[in-house]
């Protein structure tokens, strides 16, 4: 027979996290101060999680110790309000456990951790690759599926064996497989993130932790009340606020830009922390930058509307 799992509770990385960007200067480097100003936004405004140097955080671009500068300026900005988890996921297992070990000597609560691009490899070395990052150090790992990205999809199968060690306590699920999403929640207590904005109370509503979120560094709060309205047993509240963030969901995510350059050019002109886009990433023009804007002020204002 089998075992069927509830909610993880309480959830490893708390329920609202943000796949926060990185901030840059005007020349490119590395803003620590404008990370630590926008650290404390969103943990002031909802999030009880932040993911640093994920595909949001322009991981591929940023060097190793860039990378363990922000974790330590952003824990010291957040302290213990919330949980900060690191992205180290490269395309090479040695790499991937150097970038855990400095991890978790910055001060990182848990990992996330890709499966490795590019090589694409088959599920018994993706299985072993996984293995030797848990085994490396102490801290919780999410794994991050993600098969558009890294050409290699984490079956559901592997991500079963996987859960049963110790610190592997978590999936960022970008697979878009919602039977498979929903058969590892039915047979393992793993803590399941939406990974994909538009997702998160469809896999909420199934037994998911709660969400790693693009859309949170403008709008911190709107996927916050999802989750609360749907805790609090209004389901029809939560069903529309999900579909209200449909329209800057779309802009950001899928309007043909990856959305670290929606996320920074909206940033931009909401006058916060982000600065611009590394190479070959190149930024928004300023017709999509307006439509950016003017999806994020209407949701900004709906919103509004419905707490008077």
């Amino acid at each position: 027979m089998t075992t069927v799992h509830d909610r993880p509770s309480p959830p490893p990385f708390g329920r609202a996290l943000c796949a926060m960007v990185t901030p840059f200067t005007e020349s490119g480097a590395l803003d620590l101060d404008g990370a630590q100003r926008l650290a404390d936004r969103l943990v002031s405004r909802g999030c009880d999680g932040l993911v640093l140097s994920g595909t949001t955080g322009e991981s591929p671009t940023t060097t190793d110790a860039e990378k363990t500068a922000l974790v330590t300026a952003v824990r010291e900005a957040v302290g213990d309000r919330a949980a900060v988890v690191a992205g180290v996921g490269t395309a090479d297992t040695r790499h991937t456990v150097e970038l855990a070990l400095a991890a978790e000597k910055a001060g990182a609560d848990g990992l996330l951790v890709v499966a490795p691009y590019y090589s694409r490899p088959p599920q018994d070395a993706l299985e072993a690759h996984f293995l030797e990052v848990a085994d490396a150090g102490g801290l919780p790992i999410a794994l991050y599926d993600i098969p558009a990205r890294t050409g290699t999809r984490i079956e559901p199968d592997t991500v079963v064996r996987l859960a049963e060690h110790p610190r592997i306590v978590a999936v960022k699920d970008c697979s878009y497989d919602l039977l498979g999403t929903q058969k590892v929640l039915s047979r393992t207590g793993l803590a399941y993130y939406a990974g994909c904005d538009e997702q998160i109370l469809a896999l909420y509503a199934i037994g998911a932790a709660g969400y790693v979120s693009t859309v949170a560094n403008a709008a911190p709060e709107v996927f916050r009340a999802v989750l609360d309205a749907f805790d609090a047993g209004d389901t029809r509240r939560a069903a529309g606020l999900q579909r209200r963030a449909i329209p800057l969901i779309e802009a950001m995510m899928a309007a043909g830009l990856p959305g670290t350059v929606t996320t920074k050019a909206l940033l931009g002109a909401l006058d916060l922390p982000a600065g611009p886009v590394r190479a070959p990433l190149r930024p928004a023009d300023r017709e999509m930058t307006a439509g950016l804007l003017t999806a994020y002020e209407e949701l900004a204002a709906g919103a509004d509307q419905s707490q008077a």
